[in-house]
């Protein structure tokens, strides 16, 4: 209910400066709630921009060789990114399996069955800690998106309570007195519907890129051991 009988608020801004002590207690939450989403976002849009320029410079390396081995040490020189710890992951275990294999001179033996089988679990291994990485943080926006409404839906309700008790203890019904308690009451809603709307796009984007960074790491674990098996690593 709205505190006090003075000058009925005509902004938003002077409904939320005379608001109950409940309105603002759930809009303070549901703007950590916002501020929580928006750090999110604005962190993973540029972990993404980065894993793009990565896999842009990573493929451009790659392109230029043509054997493993040669593969390995140009893009070993790149900064770290999810296709070069795949990449590093297959060629460190095949190298324990068989050492000194990839040099051009030594004797290759192919692997075995178990072998083979072995290698492609520790790079599915390897790509399910990369969707891990990737995934991380990204459960706060659904959790901001699922709960924001109903935080907002609450503060409603409680404010909606308080102006019919204000109204019944006043004896007023006229819409002048049932208008302002009305309006702060749906205050809460607007701000989590605020908050919810952002964090529920950008999830959806997010794991969306997440499902297409996956893939690429998927695909490129079956290239690379295509790669073994032309040289006659495998």
């Amino acid at each position: 209910m709205l505190q006090g009988m003075g000058a009925v608020p005509r902004t938003p801004f002077e409904l939320l400066a005379v608001s109950s002590t409940e309105t603002r207690i759930v809009l303070a939450i549901t703007a950590i709630l916002s501020l929580g989403a928006w750090f999110v976002i604005i962190l993973k849009w540029l972990q993404f921009r980065r894993i793009h320029r990565q896999g842009q410079l990573f493929f451009a390396e790659l392109e230029k060789t043509t054997r493993l081995q040669d593969a390995y040490a140009a893009v070993g020189r790149l900064p770290p990114s999810p296709f070069g710890r795949v990449m590093r992951e297959a060629v460190n275990f095949y190298s324990e399996l068989r050492p000194g294999a990839l040099k051009e001179e030594a004797q290759r033996r192919p692997l075995s069955p178990v072998q083979l089988e072995s290698l492609k679990l520790v790079l599915g291994k390897e790509v399910s800690a990369e969707r891990d990485l990737l995934s991380h943080y990204i459960p706060w926006l659904a959790i901001v998106g699922s709960v924001g409404p109903l935080f907002g839906l609450l503060g409603t309700v409680l404010g909606v309570m308080n102006a019919f008790i204000g109204i019944a203890a006043k004896g007023s019904g006229n819409i002048g007195a049932v208008a302002p308690g009305v309006a702060e009451a749906l205050v809460t809603t607007v701000a989590g519907l605020a908050a919810a709307i952002p964090a529920v796009i950008f999830y959806n984007i997010f794991a969306n890129r997440v499902r297409l960074i996956v893939s690429e790491l998927e695909g490129f674990a079956s290239e690379i051991i295509g790669t073994m098996a032309r040289e006659g690593l495998i």
